[in-house]
Protein backbone atom coordinates (compact mmCIF):
# COMPACT_ATOMS: atom_id res chain seq x y z
CA UNK A 1 0.00 0.00 0.00
CA UNK A 2 0.92 3.29 -0.45
CA UNK A 3 1.67 5.93 2.20
CA UNK A 4 -0.37 8.73 2.87
CA UNK A 5 1.22 12.54 2.41
CA UNK A 6 0.45 13.41 5.86
CA UNK A 7 -0.86 10.42 8.34
CA UNK A 8 -3.45 11.60 10.33
CA UNK A 9 -4.77 10.55 14.04
CA UNK A 10 -8.36 11.57 15.45
CA UNK A 11 -8.61 11.60 18.91
CA UNK A 12 -12.28 11.02 20.70
CA UNK A 13 -13.51 10.86 24.56
CA UNK A 14 -15.00 8.12 25.74
CA UNK A 15 -17.88 7.56 28.02
CA UNK A 16 -16.24 6.90 30.68
CA UNK A 17 -13.82 9.79 30.08
CA UNK A 18 -10.92 8.16 28.88
CA UNK A 19 -9.21 8.76 25.32
CA UNK A 20 -9.40 6.68 22.51
CA UNK A 21 -7.66 7.32 19.16
CA UNK A 22 -7.28 5.73 15.51
CA UNK A 23 -4.30 6.77 13.04
CA UNK A 24 -4.87 6.03 9.47
CA UNK A 25 -0.98 6.38 7.41
CA UNK A 26 -1.79 3.92 4.58
CA UNK A 27 -5.06 5.17 3.33
CA UNK A 28 -7.46 7.72 4.23
CA UNK A 29 -10.44 7.40 6.65
CA UNK A 30 -13.49 7.17 4.64
CA UNK A 31 -16.89 6.51 5.32
CA UNK A 32 -18.15 4.15 2.81
CA UNK A 33 -16.96 1.72 2.67
CA UNK A 34 -15.35 2.38 6.10
CA UNK A 35 -11.71 2.17 5.96
CA UNK A 36 -10.44 0.76 9.19
CA UNK A 37 -7.10 2.76 10.80
CA UNK A 38 -3.60 1.47 10.68
CA UNK A 39 -3.90 1.32 14.50
CA UNK A 40 -5.94 2.21 17.23
CA UNK A 41 -6.04 2.47 21.21
CA UNK A 42 -7.81 4.07 24.24
CA UNK A 43 -7.34 4.10 27.79
CA UNK A 44 -5.33 7.88 27.92
CA UNK A 45 -6.10 10.25 30.84
CA UNK A 46 -5.62 13.27 28.60
CA UNK A 47 -5.42 14.35 24.77
CA UNK A 48 -1.64 14.92 24.72
CA UNK A 49 -1.26 11.35 26.25
CA UNK A 50 -3.53 9.73 23.26
CA UNK A 51 -1.64 11.76 20.82
CA UNK A 52 1.70 10.63 22.35
CA UNK A 53 0.37 6.73 21.70
CA UNK A 54 -0.60 7.03 18.46
CA UNK A 55 2.41 9.20 17.22
CA UNK A 56 4.57 6.17 19.01
CA UNK A 57 2.46 3.64 16.94
CA UNK A 58 2.83 5.34 13.60
CA UNK A 59 6.64 5.38 14.29
CA UNK A 60 8.74 7.97 12.28
CA UNK A 61 5.62 9.61 10.66
CA UNK A 62 4.46 12.99 11.78
CA UNK A 63 0.66 12.92 12.51
CA UNK A 64 -1.58 15.69 11.51
CA UNK A 65 -4.88 15.94 13.66
CA UNK A 66 -8.38 15.57 12.20
CA UNK A 67 -11.86 16.00 13.21
CA UNK A 68 -12.78 13.10 16.18
CA UNK A 69 -15.54 11.78 14.44
CA UNK A 70 -13.26 9.67 12.65
CA UNK A 71 -12.13 7.64 16.17
CA UNK A 72 -15.68 7.84 17.74
CA UNK A 73 -16.90 5.81 14.62
CA UNK A 74 -14.07 3.76 15.16
CA UNK A 75 -14.86 3.09 19.01
CA UNK A 76 -18.49 2.29 18.24
CA UNK A 77 -17.35 -0.10 15.64
CA UNK A 78 -15.37 -1.96 17.91
CA UNK A 79 -17.94 -2.06 20.60
CA UNK A 80 -20.31 -3.51 17.88
CA UNK A 81 -22.46 -0.76 17.06
CA UNK A 82 -23.63 0.81 14.17
CA UNK A 83 -21.58 3.59 12.05
CA UNK A 84 -22.95 7.35 13.67
CA UNK A 85 -24.04 9.56 11.16
CA UNK A 86 -21.94 10.54 8.42
CA UNK A 87 -19.56 13.74 9.15
CA UNK A 88 -21.03 16.90 7.36
CA UNK A 89 -18.18 18.81 5.58
CA UNK A 90 -16.48 21.59 7.53
CA UNK A 91 -17.33 25.19 6.04
CA UNK A 92 -14.54 26.65 4.07
CA UNK A 93 -14.55 30.35 3.69
CA UNK A 94 -15.38 32.99 6.42
CA UNK A 95 -16.11 32.34 10.65
CA UNK A 96 -19.13 32.59 10.33
CA UNK A 97 -20.32 29.25 8.68
CA UNK A 98 -22.20 29.91 5.99
CA UNK A 99 -20.58 29.45 2.07
CA UNK A 100 -20.13 32.33 -0.59
CA UNK A 101 -24.23 32.50 -1.58
CA UNK A 102 -25.77 30.51 1.08
CA UNK A 103 -28.29 31.35 3.34
CA UNK A 104 -27.91 31.01 7.18
CA UNK A 105 -30.21 28.50 8.11
CA UNK A 106 -33.13 29.26 10.76
CA UNK A 107 -32.90 28.24 14.26
CA UNK A 108 -35.93 25.79 13.66
CA UNK A 109 -34.27 24.30 10.24
CA UNK A 110 -30.95 23.81 13.13
CA UNK A 111 -33.46 21.88 15.35
CA UNK A 112 -35.65 20.39 12.92
CA UNK A 113 -38.89 21.36 14.25
CA UNK A 114 -41.55 23.47 12.12
CA UNK A 115 -41.40 27.14 12.99
CA UNK A 116 -44.85 26.95 15.09
CA UNK A 117 -43.57 24.16 17.25
CA UNK A 118 -44.86 23.93 20.90
CA UNK A 119 -42.46 24.08 24.11
CA UNK A 120 -42.66 20.09 24.55
CA UNK A 121 -41.45 19.60 20.54
CA UNK A 122 -38.81 22.50 21.10
CA UNK A 123 -37.35 20.70 24.04
CA UNK A 124 -37.51 17.26 22.26
CA UNK A 125 -35.54 18.19 19.53
CA UNK A 126 -33.20 19.75 21.37
CA UNK A 127 -32.25 17.02 23.63
CA UNK A 128 -32.06 14.74 20.58
CA UNK A 129 -29.87 17.28 18.82
CA UNK A 130 -28.26 18.32 21.73
CA UNK A 131 -27.34 14.54 22.36
CA UNK A 132 -25.58 14.16 19.21
CA UNK A 133 -23.63 16.91 18.90
CA UNK A 134 -22.41 16.87 22.44
CA UNK A 135 -18.61 16.94 22.45
CA UNK A 136 -18.31 14.54 25.20
CA UNK A 137 -20.24 12.27 22.68
CA UNK A 138 -18.27 12.51 20.02
CA UNK A 139 -19.65 15.22 17.92
CA UNK A 140 -18.40 18.23 17.11
CA UNK A 141 -18.68 21.40 19.39
CA UNK A 142 -19.34 24.21 17.10
CA UNK A 143 -22.87 22.25 15.98
CA UNK A 144 -23.53 21.61 19.59
CA UNK A 145 -23.04 25.32 20.18
CA UNK A 146 -25.20 26.30 17.51
CA UNK A 147 -28.03 23.76 18.44
CA UNK A 148 -28.06 25.61 21.72
CA UNK A 149 -28.19 29.10 20.66
CA UNK A 150 -30.81 28.12 18.12
CA UNK A 151 -32.79 26.21 20.83
CA UNK A 152 -32.48 29.45 23.18
CA UNK A 153 -33.81 31.45 20.25
CA UNK A 154 -36.72 29.53 19.45
CA UNK A 155 -37.58 29.57 23.40
CA UNK A 156 -37.17 33.28 23.28
CA UNK A 157 -39.89 33.82 20.61
CA UNK A 158 -42.49 31.15 22.48
CA UNK A 159 -45.41 32.82 23.80
CA UNK A 160 -45.98 33.15 27.47
CA UNK A 161 -49.09 30.81 27.20
CA UNK A 162 -47.51 28.49 25.00
CA UNK A 163 -44.40 28.08 27.68
CA UNK A 164 -47.00 27.47 30.74
CA UNK A 165 -49.38 25.36 28.42
CA UNK A 166 -52.79 24.75 28.68
CA UNK A 167 -54.97 27.25 31.11
CA UNK A 168 -57.81 25.50 33.04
Amino acid sequence: MSELASAVVSITRTVRGRFFWAAWWTHAPIYWPFQKPDAAGGGASTRDEAFAAATAAAGQRHLSRIESYWAHAVNRLLRGDRLPPQPSPRPRGGSSGHGRGARPRSAAEILGVSKGANLLALKKAHRERALATHPDRGGDADAFREAQQAYERLLAKLPARRLEGPSE
